[in-house]
């Protein structure tokens, strides 16, 4: 069992085949629970319709996906009407618009075929504003600055926190540095 309120930092760690991606998984509705049930502000989740409560949780994954376009339109996948304010303020969040500001067009640079024009930090720093810019209720990051270096994940670290305080927060790592605020932590 496992209750977790707004506010709340699960870390989810265990080694490979543990469950940590099945658990996830039943968080968000891709499978269903074979005993037991997931409980959504005290909503069963095989009762509410997946597609709205999928509004309100962003997923960082381990290998982020990038597409051929501007920084802006890989940040603001799928959403209408995105201000540059709220871009910017989500590049901030996620330690990206220091590299962005460098771009050669900024937030309308090309990022190649799955981000081929950037490293895979930047990617993931990307992948990471593409996430809060949906102020989601549920974050999770899944292994999401693994591919940063410390100073990077302390940077993203220190600028997210303050956004996680109304927010829960599920994140699987394998590093120390990764867990050490967490609320909670889950060994599997």
């Amino acid at each position: 069992s496992l209750k977790a309120k707004p506010g709340d930092l699960i870390a989810l760690v265990g080694s490979s085949g543990s469950g940590k991606s099945t658990l996830i998984n039943l968080v968000i509705g891709f499978l269903k629970p074979s005993k037991g049930n997931v409980v959504l502000d005290g909503f069963d989740l095989h009762d509410l319709d997946l597609r709205s409560v999928r509004r309100f949780i962003s997923v960082v994954p381990q290998e982020s996906i990038l597409f051929d376009g501007t920084v802006k339109e890989n940040v603001a996948y799928g959403l209408k009407d995105v201000t540059e304010q709220k871009l910017i303020k989500a590049l901030s969040d996620a330690n990206a618009i220091s590299f962005v500001n460098q771009l050669p067009d900024g937030i309308n640079t090309l990022v190649g075929d799955r981000g081929a024009k950037l490293s895979g930090g930047q990617k993931q720093r990307l992948a990471i504003a593409r996430a809060l810019i949906r102020d989601p209720r549920i974050l999770i990051l899944d292994e999401a600055t693994s591919a940063l270096d410390s100073e990077s994940e302390h940077l993203i670290q220190k600028s997210i926190s303050e956004i996680l305080k109304d927010k829960t927060t599920f994140v699987v790592a394998h590093r120390l540095s990764t867990v050490k605020n967490a609320t909670k932590i889950l060994v599997l």
